[in-house]
């Protein structure tokens, strides 16, 4: 019996490494493009996808002839939206006014005395993406990079999928258009040679 489970458990493990080996390389750049970092350094993207891979592996012996990129890559979208979800409350409670609405003793995690250090502003994620939302980024990234279906994708993050083609054509214009500072620019000078 034992060896029966452990023969199990190595084939499960080869059959995972040889998934990984030809799918990981595609997945990290899906991770990288959704948390918009770029290629050459991407730690969020890199925990991301590592994440995202050991919950694909927990359920590996469950998905019975299901197509094991689309789990990890289904695994990848709602760790994204997770985090997303999670760094936007974060920030809007670290934006909340507390201190001056209750008392110092009534505030979950206001001590008195000198603030703990912080680690530092967190740097700023490169690329084309980094312009827009997280919400756009994972649409986009599912919809034009990955191939999925508008109704699949709609389906995966829960939302209609007439807002999900509103999401992906927002992220599309945003794309083509080119920034703030450089389309002000650029009519300026076309009046002035006119």
């Amino acid at each position: 019996m034992r060896e029966r489970r452990t023969a199990q458990e190595t084939r499960r493990a080869r059959e995972f490494e040889a998934f990984v080996a030809g799918a990981g390389g595609r997945l990290l750049h899906a991770a990288t493009l959704l948390t918009a970092e770029s290629a050459a350094d991407n730690p969020r993207a890199r925990r991301l996808l590592t994440r995202s891979l050991a919950r694909t592996y927990a359920c590996w012996d469950r998905l019975r002839g299901e197509d094991p990129y689309d789990r990890a890559r289904e695994q990848l979208a709602t760790r994204f939206a997770h985090d997303a979800w999670h760094e936007y409350a974060r920030r809007l409670y670290d934006a909340l006014p507390l201190d001056r609405l209750l008392p110092p003793g009534r505030v979950p995690g206001l001590r008195r005395g000198p603030a703990p250090r912080s680690p530092g502003p967190r740097p700023a994620a490169g690329g084309a993406l980094a312009r827009l939302t997280p919400q756009e980024r994972l649409v986009l990234v599912l919809r034009l990079y990955e191939g999925v279906a508008e109704e699949q994708a709609a389906a995966l993050l829960g939302l209609p999928a007439d807002r999900v083609r509103t999401l992906c054509d927002r992220a599309t214009t945003t794309l083509l258009r080119p920034p703030r500072a450089q389309a002000s620019a650029a009519p300026r000078a076309k009046a002035a040679a006119s």
